[in-house]
Parts: structure tokens; C-alpha cells; sequence
């Protein structure tokens, strides 16, 4: 005797049949619109599903599209500003490119350079900070001396290099002196 003789299992499916059949038989049948509201049921939880399934594409698709944006806008962030400052190097090229200009014709074409420099800075808001007998501020200066001075002390009075705050940012503080009280 095989083992699978001695313990049948039963089948679902004539176990359901059976019962139906059982409770039919017993007089109580599948009470009317029953089935029909169970199919209704289930259909509306498969639209469901595939209207959340969309939902779900359509978020991820969102999050790709606006992680490429993000990605473009750091890549060509400085377009604006590199296209205007092509015409500032071009000034520079043209200058060292011409091989008979006299010392005050460079000293125009530099400061007529400058100028354009200068635009292209005020278009970035790109802003110089020149402290020259402000008051210190550590946020947009860096000391590298103290000198005696009759100045307020903590007063910038030298500046050995500007720097520049780009909307309000401090992109390069200013190198400066600073005045200290005389000693008495």
C-alpha cells in the first residue's frame, strides 16, 4: 500500500462545491445580488488598484523629471554668466594680440575691459566689498593684522585685498588691516 492512499487530501474546490451544494440542499441557496455585488465590489477594487498603480507611475515619472531639472540647473547654472563674460576675455585676447599699442593705448584698452568686467559683475549681483574706515565684521572680513592707529579701534583702515558677497553671500571675505588702540 502507497502512503498516498492512506491520507487523501481533500480538494478545495469539491470542499466549496460541496458546501454550497450542502447549503442549497439545506434550503438557504446564495441570498440574490449577493454574487452581484461581489463581482461589483471586486471590480471597483481593480479599478482602484490601477488608478493607484498610475498614480504611483505618474509620482516616480514626477521625481525623474524634476531630478533631471535639478541636475540641468546645477550643470548650466553659470550659462548666463559665462556667455557674458566672453566679451571681457575677447577685449583681453585682443589686447596682447596687438603688438604695436603704446602704453597709454593698453592702459584704455584695460580700463574699457574693466568696465565690462565690472557690468557683468552688476548683472550677477555680484558686489565688491571695499571696507575701507568701517567698522570690522568678521562675517565679511578677514583680518590679517592690527595695527596701531588714532582710528576707533576695530576699524578696517587698510585693504590688501576686496571681496565680494553674491546676493548678499560672502563669496571671498576682504583681507584687511585693522586699527587697534595706541598703547599709552
Amino acid at each position: 500500500m502507497s502512503q498516498a492512499n492512506e491520507n487523501p487530501q481533500p480538494d478545495p474546490t469539491q470542499q466549496a462545491s460541496g458546501a454550497a451544494t450542502g447549503s442549497e440542499a439545506a434550503g438557504g441557496g446564495t441570498p440574490p445580488g449577493l454574487e452581484e455585488q461581489l463581482t461589483q465590489a471586486l471590480e471597483k477594487s481593480q479599478e482602484h488598484h490601477d488608478a493607484w498603480l498610475r498614480a504611483k507611475a505618474e509620482t516616480e515619472n514626477m521625481r525623474r523629471r524634476a531630478q533631471e531639472d535639478v541636475t540641468k540647473a546645477h550643470k548650466f547654472a553659470v550659462e548666463s554668466l559665462a556667455s557674458q563674460l566672453l566679451p571681457v576675455r575677447d577685449s583681453l585676447e585682443a589686447a596682447l594680440a596687438t603688438e604695436t599699442a603704446t602704453l597709454e593705448a593698453y592702459k584704455a584698452g584695460v580700463e574699457i575691459t574693466l568696465k565690462q568686467l565690472a557690468s557683468v559683475f552688476d548683472k550677477a549681483m555680484l558686489k565688491e566689498i571695499n571696507p575701507v574706515d568701517e567698522k570690522f565684521d568678521p562675517h565679511r572680513h578677514q583680518a590679517i593684522s592690527m595695527l596701531p592707529s588714532d582710528k576707533e579701534p576695530n576699524t578696517v583702515i587698510n585693504v590688501l585685498q576686496k571681496g565680494y558677497l553674491l546676493h548678499d553671500r560672502v563669496v571671498r571675505p576682504a583681507l584687511v588691516t585693522v586699527a587697534k588702540a595706541r598703547d599709552a
